[in-house]
């Protein structure tokens, strides 16, 4: 059964008195005309005296967040979703039922004030409240005014009172929106159709990830919630449509920390007759025109460091990146053992599915190098086992035409020039398999469709993928995902 306060207790027995008054305790529609931030733009440089002598009459409705009662009138104030107003109420005005009812409400209620604007002997845009509204009592208190919601875990766990108590927090949950409406802006603007595709899967593909699986009850089949948008976008290259987008949640089966949650927002997009450069110059316009359009700057405070997106991007191959922090260049040929000596000799663990050159390489770029790209950096040329989507390099097979995003030490996007030969691609989907069974849980499936397609011909493509939730963070200084998704998952609440 469960349990109330004693003050949870009161506003529960105010219930029966708002129904004796034949009030639904719950309320009803509400036509309201305005809200509070638009009021008080409007009329904070008027006068006393001007806004007596104009009589402006608005409609508002909101949460009362703050109550100062004194006698035959007082005063309080509520929050919409734009902001917060002062109310003054007066016996005078509203009548006496009218007040006795505002004297029974409590914060957190939600309340309807319909009056006229006035300017206060200190100078703050008021409402002179002539009708008093009920609309929903509030059976919870509202955690105390000066302290809010402090638990980080219960801020997260109830959104719902963070975005009541704090205003960045629902700035966050305003802004986010607005930033991808920015994005799809910029890529309609740009020619791209977007697309939805679809979030079960058969196969395992598209990326290195460990899936999420469920079940299928009317064919009895196991399927997977997607880790990657690629390879259906791809298949619509194939179809002829040139230029795709798509905008939407991807599911990866792994831990949680302030950079990641195992549902999240991916954008991939797929450009036909592009490639690698394509996508850099795409990449940096997009995130410049979308900063300066949704925030208007373009130096952000971000983990400790000072970044600015303005300019052109500094552009690294992963070879000459290493080089810089440790001499090693592995741009030379370079056997497994020769590479296997260097890893031990750096204190570099390798798992056995990771005994390869490029394997290898990456972990020295992992240890060495990501973390001090502060500054927007295209790091390209990535060894070609960790990337078995990606066209290998004609100058050099060993790697392919790859870049990654870095900003703030942190990876913001990772794009290909699209493999589109439908022999190699089978031999990479093959060499997956053999990684599989080494140990390694992330591998992709064999996707026989995907290879059919290739064979029917795709275009020369650049093709990107880009996280939504770290752009997020990025542009709103936020340093945890948490911070920017409204309802990131939560280990279950244990009941005492």
């Amino acid at each position: 059964m469960r349990k109330f306060t004693e003050q949870e207790m009161v506003r529960r027995g105010k219930i029966a008195l708002l129904e004796e008054r034949g009030l639904d305790p719950f309320g009803k529609r509400y036509d309201r005309t305005t809200f509070s931030q638009d009021i008080k733009d409007k009329y904070q440089n008027y006068t006393h005296e001007q806004l007596e002598e104009e009589k402006v009459c608005v409609k508002i409705a909101g949460r009362i967040m703050f109550i100062r009662k004194m006698g035959k009138a007082s005063f309080l104030s509520i929050k919409d979703v734009k902001g917060t107003i002062q109310i003054y109420i007066s016996v005078n005005d509203v009548g006496e039922d009218s007040y006795s009812l505002f004297k029974s409400a409590d914060i957190g209620d939600i309340v309807g004030i319909e009056g006229t604007v006035m300017m206060t002997k200190t100078g703050e845009v008021t409402i002179k409240c002539q009708e008093y509204t009920h609309l929903v009592k509030a059976l919870k208190p509202l955690p105390e005014k000066f302290h809010g919601l402090t638990d980080i875990e219960e801020r997260y766990r109830r959104r719902y009172v963070d975005l009541i108590m704090n205003d960045e927090s629902r700035n966050v949950a305003i802004m986010r929106p607005r930033i991808i409406r920015a994005i799809q802006n910029f890529m309609d603007e740009k020619g791209f159709t977007e697309v939805e595709t679809p979030i079960l899967t058969t196969l395992l593909t598209g990326a290195s990830a460990r899936p999420f699986v469920t079940h299928h009850n009317t064919q009895d089949l196991d399927m997977y919630l997607r880790i990657a948008l690629e390879l259906p976008l791809k298949r619509l290259l194939v179809g002829g449509m040139e230029a795709v987008y798509e905008i939407g949640r991807v599911f990866r089966n792994e831990g949680m920390d302030p950079k990641h949650n195992p549902e999240f927002t991916l954008m991939e997009a797929y450009l036909a007759y592009s490639d690698l450069e394509g996508m850099m110059d795409l990449t940096e316009s997009m995130f410049q025109k979308v900063a300066q359009k949704v925030i208007g700057k373009m130096n952000f405070h971000w983990y400790g460091n000072d970044i600015d997106l303005s300019g052109k991007w500094k552009r690294i191959s992963m070879a000459d990146a290493i080089l810089e922090k440790t001499g090693i260049d592995f741009h030379k040929d370079m056997t497994i053992e020769e590479a296997l000596e260097l890893a031990d000799s750096h204190k570099i663990e390798v798992e056995e599915h990771e005994k390869s050159v490029g394997h290898i390489m990456n972990l020295f770029f992992e240890k060495y190098v990501e973390e001090t790209l502060i500054q927007p950096t295209f790091l390209y040329g990535h060894p070609i086992c960790i990337s078995p989507l990606t066209k290998k390099n004609p100058e050099d097979p060993r790697f392919v035409d790859r870049f990654e995003l870095f900003i703030g030490g942190r990876e913001f996007a990772n794009a290909y020039t699209e493999l589109n030969d439908p022999i190699d691609q089978y031999e990479r989907f093959e060499a997956q398999l053999k990684e599989r069974e080494l140990g390694n849980e992330e591998a992709n499936d064999i996707d026989m469709d995907f290879v059919e397609a290739l064979e029917y011909g795709m275009p020369p493509a650049g093709g990107i993928g880009y996280g939504i939730d770290r752009l997020c963070m990025f542009l709103l200084e936020k340093e945890s995902i948490r911070d920017v998704i409204l309802f990131p998952l939560m280990k279950p609440e244990r009941e005492n």
